[in-house]
């Protein structure tokens, strides 16, 4: 999970649409059915030939009921107004404006829809609308979890039987991270459903775009979730949890919190979709290369020690879809080929995600940032378009689902890596946490944490030992292990 963050000079929604075989009459189809007066802006994002010039723009301004025009660089995205990516071009926005770039990146490394909703969400934040239509591929899963991160809405197309599209509709839709799969020309007509509901509840945010009356009523969520997943999120950062409700209430168009509540106590299917909306985050391989650098350093300092080890144990908690335990399992894997070093090596990698830990286990990537191509060539092999880490990777690797909060830890570590998770949990949870981690790791064990995360408040469980990439050295210092399992923190829900 990430903060979100809401900017007052966001003056509607803007909607990235992608699209690349078939896209033309998927637009039309959109078009036709979009009244001229929404407000919004839209940005189309398709497939097009490097080498051509694209008639896409003139096509759809004969029969669009709103002005279509080619993205220029520095153009603002206007309401009412369609703007079109322009051929053999990588297309972002930064503060409301366009961003052109060419020529664009090699065919191989092109994915436009990926890289224009990526950017939409980090500048427009829950005012970003990602809309993904027919094409072959992927591209657009990747960049629809961003938007749907930072709470915005997503969508992706359907068959005639409300069915996901094949292809990359299909794709987004298999992240089970698309709120609506819709017909595209019932597109339209949500998403002015969507922007009334905004308008609707604008009164109700404080400056930074939370719902008052959403916080007031936390105790209470928290509580039906806990009793309906067995999951307790009492002890999460109150504005985090607060806004990611506040999106499945938009999502919903719930117009107040009493009216949620009822529905999250009522309908089955509401818990999960909850608690799957709290779960989102984003990952990618060798996130932060720096700090991988720094972290290829100290597995090698750990091999050069005078007792070295005979095995090496590694646990990488809240894995999420596995690409940080395979970055780990390569990284080690090196290492050791560098060394001609014969080392039994166990990577427990757990997450409290159990679609996520599926994900991970059947280890199929259709993208795969981050990984230089001899990295990808040596360490991966292709198949029907995804890329599968090969034998070596996976057998170091063993998924299972756990909770880092509550259950036992495994033991007798010497390296555990927990990237970005403790920045969603109060102070608290973030020491039982810590307290959990100093009891696993071994004497002088590592545990790798992510940029913004640190150990000042247990200076004497831990040290520094590498500042900048976030490595922190185990030391003696007494910690009484938390109890198990966690005592519930939230009064109990009426139902």
């Amino acid at each position: 999970m990430r903060e979100e963050h809401n900017d007052s000079k966001h003056r509607g929604l803007i909607v990235g649409i992608g699209a690349s075989a078939g896209g033309l009459e998927a637009f039309k189809a959109f078009f036709e059915n979009l009244p001229p007066d929404s407000g919004m802006g839209f940005v189309l994002v398709q497939h097009l030939s490097p080498d051509h010039k694209s008639m896409l723009t003139e096509i759809l301004a004969r029969e669009s009921p709103i002005p279509v025009v080619e993205a220029l660089d520095g153009m603002r995205v206007e309401p009412n107004c369609v703007h079109v990516i322009p051929p053999d071009a990588t297309l972002t926005i930064k503060d409301g404006h366009l961003v052109v770039v060419q020529p664009a990146p090699p065919r191989e490394d092109r994915r436009p829809i990926d890289t224009f909703f990526v950017s939409l969400a980090k500048d427009q934040s829950d005012n970003a609308v990602s809309i993904v239509l027919s094409g072959v591929g992927s591209d657009g899963s990747v960049g629809l979890v961003a938007v749907k991160e930072n709470g915005g809405l997503t969508i992706a197309q359907a068959e005639f039987d409300h069915h996901a599209m094949a292809g990359m509709p299909q794709s987004a839709a298999a992240t089970g991270l698309v709120d609506y799969v819709l017909q595209v020309e019932d597109m339209p007509a949500k998403l002015i459903e969507y922007r009334d509901h905004l308008a609707l509840v604008a009164d109700r945010k404080d400056g930074d775009g939370t719902r008052k009356d959403a916080a007031e009523h936390l105790g209470t969520v928290i509580a039906i979730l806990r009793s309906k997943t067995g999951h307790d999120f009492s002890k999460y950062k109150s504005k985090t949890v607060t806004r990611r409700i506040q999106r499945r209430m938009q999502v919903l168009q719930a117009d107040t919190v009493p009216s949620y509540v009822k529905h999250l106590r009522d309908d089955p299917a509401e818990p999960e979709m909850l608690f799957r909306d709290l779960l989102i985050g984003v990952t990618e391989f060798f996130r932060d290369t720096d700090a991988f650098q720094g972290l290829s350093a100290a597995i090698d300092g750990i091999l050069e020690r005078s007792d070295r080890p005979q095995s090496l144990r590694v646990w990488v908690a809240a894995c999420s879809t596995g690409e940080e335990a395979y970055s780990l399992a390569i990284t080690i894997r090196e290492i050791l080929d560098t060394r001609n070093a014969n080392l039994e090596v166990q990577i427990f990698a757990t997450d409290i995600d159990d679609r996520a830990i599926e994900f991970a286990r059947a280890g199929r990537y259709q993208r795969v940032t981050g990984i230089s191509p001899d990295r990808l060539k040596r360490w991966f092999y292709e198949e029907d378009g995804a890329f599968c880490p090969n034998r070596q990777i996976r057998g170091m690797c063993v998924f299972s689902v756990h909770n880092v909060t509550k259950d036992p830890p495994f033991s007798r570590l010497d390296l555990i890596s927990c990237r970005n998770l403790m920045i969603y949990m109060d102070n608290d949870l973030q020491d039982r946490i810590l307290r959990t981690f100093h009891y696993a790791l071994n004497s002088d064990g590592l545990l790798f944490l992510g940029l913004s995360e640190g150990v000042s408040r247990h200076s004497n469980l831990f040290a520094v030992w590498d500042k900048a990439a976030h490595i922190f050295q185990r030391s003696d210092g007494d910690a009484a292990f938390p109890a198990l399992p966690m005592p519930p923190q939230t009064p109990a829900a009426n139902r």
